[in-house]
């Protein structure tokens, strides 16, 4: 078997093992990354919505309450505000889904489905956590959701749904008596809940992991062709020159060409070695001529 032929037989399974390695755990660091990028851009967006919640309530809802006397309107209400900006959003980033689930709402639309309402009962058994992150099945695949709890802080908001006596006729009028009443200062009601694909987060991961496994491959065939370049004209041309030589001096012609000693590697030590001892033959065979 040839020298280049042994030498690019262990380089490739060098290069093979090492992009196995390389390959494994750049697609678990891709993945975590992505996920991670996905819960960050979940968190803008919902603090997005509670800044709208938190605007409607301390601007637009003051503004607004002349006309609430004569007609209802839904843009006073800040999960509307909030839900409604969250629209608008989802042009750009549609992957995205923003929900105010909330277990007795006004608005039916608003109603906790049951794995909406186990992350709000989350939320109600345990009070000090502000902040739900989890992974559910759905018919289209995993999805993964962001949840934050709504708890009532401003009283503002009981005038709506603490009693039915001091709800304004105009949300009556629109909504009923039966639904949205009951609630408490400090309580929690319902959940801010930003949802998206787990495909999301794992198609970019993938995307990445392919340009980046692409240009490990192309690094790695770079290096083999480099390699082999110099192991050509820095080893194996000089070996065979110095071969060719050696056989023709067995044949007795002792006119061949000398090595070339260049360089101080070892290369270059062992044409000046060889050219030595070839020297040294020459006046060995001259004396034994004579």
């Amino acid at each position: 078997m040839r020298l280049t032929v042994k030498f690019n037989l262990v380089l490739l399974g060098v290069l093979s093992v090492g992009l196995l390695i390389s390959g494994a755990l750049s697609y678990t660091i891709l993945q975590e990354n992505a996920r991670q990028e996905i819960i960050e851009r979940a968190s803008i967006m919902m603090e997005a919505a509670e800044a709208m919640r938190g605007y409607t309530i301390s601007e637009i809802r003051p503004l607004l309450a002349l006309q609430m006397k004569e007609a209802f309107l839904p843009q006073t209400v800040p999960a509307y505000a909030a839900t409604q900006a969250f629209t608008k959003l989802r042009k750009s980033h549609s992957e995205y889904s923003y929900r105010e689930a909330t277990l007795n709402p006004t608005n039916p639309r608003d109603r906790a489905a049951d794995w909406e309402a186990d992350i709000i009962q989350e939320f109600r058994n345990h009070s000090e956590r502000g902040e739900v992150l989890g992974v559910r099945d759905t018919p289209t695949g995993n999805s993964l959701y962001l949840a934050r709890p709504i708890r009532i802080k401003d009283e503002a908001c009981l005038i709506c749904h603490s009693t039915v006596e001091v709800a304004p006729k105009t949300m009556l009028a629109r909504y009923g008596e039966a639904n949205g009443f009951g609630w408490k200062l400090n309580e929690v009601v319902g959940a801010q809940i930003v949802s998206v694909p787990m495909s999301v987060p794992i198609e970019q991961a993938r995307r990445a992991f392919y340009t980046f496994m692409g240009s490990l491959v192309g690094v790695f065939a770079l290096i083999i062709v480099v390699l082999n370049l110099m192991l050509r004209y820095i080893v194996i041309r000089p070996v065979t020159t110095m071969s060719h030589i050696a056989d023709e001096i067995s044949r007795g012609k002792m006119d061949a060409a000398e090595l070339p000693e260049t360089g101080k590697d070892e290369i270059g030590l062992l044409a000046t070695s060889f050219n030595r001892m070839r020297r040294s033959l020459e006046k060995a065979m001259k004396m034994l001529g004579e």
